[in-house]
């Protein structure tokens, strides 16, 4: 009879762990699932408290040819012009509340896309486009690309762009390579071939760091300056948070806000094309 009650005993706590161990899986399996957006046409961001400065409306070309360079952190310019840039979207919450803040102060702004991301979020990343913004490349998958091959590289290049084009129609004409890392010889044979000018920056707040919303404002105020590229990422909610201080405390020190390309396409013809080492950053 004993033995009997031990062998039931063990049946039993065989039959609790592999159950256990079933949930753990389904769990695992849970969490990798990657969920799909749906368009929630009914967000608003709330409204701004009084009225926001406004960029001014301007008609700049965004054309600048492949001699413009194969490298830039910032661009040398006769006007306070600077391009604001945010990596890593969209993000499902983050992305439509920063498009709001931009739209009320009609600034148009670069976005660095995460080809995945697109996949994820396209109704988001048409909206980015609809509303003016321009849209760059920065990778499917977000890896350290000077750790990969050639091929490795062009495929993720390639897979963002394509993401990019079926969710918008449009593709990307400049490259942001993760963590700002891409040798030297990387960048030359990607603008060769993609036609890619490769953009780092020129002010990084540290946004990833989490240091607060006042600490990223202060920072980019500080750091801007004439024909600035600034990073920052709409991943990050605080970053988010920052930008109604940011933007408005760059317009009020006379800052014009325009695009990554158009920015380019103000470069002088003699300017030589940056080739200065950025430290890396983690956008």
């Amino acid at each position: 009879m004993k033995v009997a009650l031990h062998a039931l005993c063990f049946t039993l706590l065989g039959m609790s762990l592999g159950s256990c161990k079933n949930a753990d899986k389904n769990l695992a399996d849970d969490a990798v699932k990657p969920v799909k957006s749906q368009a929630n046409n009914a967000y608003r961001a709330p409204s701004t408290r009084g009225p926001v400065p406004r960029n001014p409306d301007m008609s700049l070309s965004s054309s600048f040819g492949k001699d413009a360079g194969v490298t830039f952190s910032r661009v040398s310019v006769s006007q306070p012009f600077v391009a604001m840039t945010f990596d890593d979207g969209p993000h499902p919450s983050n992305t439509p509340r920063l498009l709001d803040m931009l739209r009320d102060r009609n600034i148009k702004a670069t976005f660095y896309v995460i080809g995945r991301n697109v996949d994820m979020y396209p109704e988001i990343t048409r909206r980015i486009v609809a509303e003016g913004h321009e849209i760059g490349n920065h990778t499917y998958t977000h890896g350290n690309l000077t750790k990969m091959g050639d091929d490795s590289v062009r495929n993720e290049l390639m897979k963002c762009r394509a993401s990019i084009a079926k969710a918008t129609g449009v593709q990307p004409r400049t490259l942001r390579p993760p963590y700002g890392a891409l040798l030297q010889r990387q960048r030359t044979w990607i603008h060769s071939e993609f036609n890619y000018p490769t953009i780092m920056w020129s002010v990084d707040p540290r946004d990833w760091q989490r240091p607060g919303p006042s600490v990223v404002t202060s920072r980019i105020l500080s750091g801007a300056t004439p024909g600035a590229i600034i990073l920052a990422h709409d991943l990050h909610a605080p970053t988010v948070d920052a930008m109604p201080a940011t933007l408005d405390g760059l317009l009020k020190k006379g800052y014009k806000f325009v695009t990554v390309s158009q920015l380019l396409a103000m470069k002088p013809k003699e300017e030589a094309p940056a080739q200065a080492s950025v430290t890396p950053s983690n956008p």
